[in-house]
């Protein structure tokens, strides 16, 4: 197959090339402040990312929140060996504690960010506690709650509030 470029052509795929590239690297510059933190409208609410003082994410998408601990809490505690997560059903007011994680250097609980009824857990971290240390805001969630107080989302941190409180913490 002979292709055939003209200049206007090869200019829109550089321009697009370079605009995935820039956008793939303000994404990865800074995971916090990518965090999409949109708004609700009555009872839909849309993709929003919110934080807890305690270092835990929940990714909320309708009436489901995915939670898990964020980058700046795995890279405090160091390597992950062991993630204890509760069982599916199992029902959890706001900072309850549903689990725990260790690492070689600590273990520390984990808290719900808001009030519900576990829908699923990640099994892949009780084979793979190390996957917290990859991919902790990612692929390392840690269970998805049915969200039953939806008001309670409002006490928690949007991303730019949280890494104020990450950087506070730092120093």
């Amino acid at each position: 197959i002979f292709l055939t470029i003209t200049m206007a052509s090869a200019s829109i795929m550089l321009a697009n090339a370079t605009r995935r590239s820039m956008f793939q690297a303000m994404r990865s510059s800074s995971r916090l402040s990518t965090a999409v933190t949109s708004p609700s409208f009555g009872s839909a609410r849309f993709m929003a990312t919110y934080y807890t003082p305690a270092h835990e994410y929940c990714k909320v998408d309708g009436n489901v929140a995915t939670v898990g601990i964020t980058d700046f809490a795995q890279a405090a505690l160091g390597d992950i060996v062991f993630v204890d997560l509760p069982e599916p059903d199992d029902e959890f007011e706001a900072k309850d504690s549903f689990g725990s994680v260790e690492s070689v250097k600590a273990a520390s609980d984990v808290y719900a960010p808001v009030s519900g009824k576990v829908l699923e857990v990640n099994e892949a971290l009780t084979d793979e506690p190390a996957l917290v240390n990859t991919s902790a805001e990612d692929e390392a969630w840690f269970i998805k709650l049915e969200i039953t107080d939806e008001s309670e989302l409002s006490g928690l941190m949007g991303a730019d509030a949280y890494k104020e409180h990450c950087e506070k913490e730092a120093h």
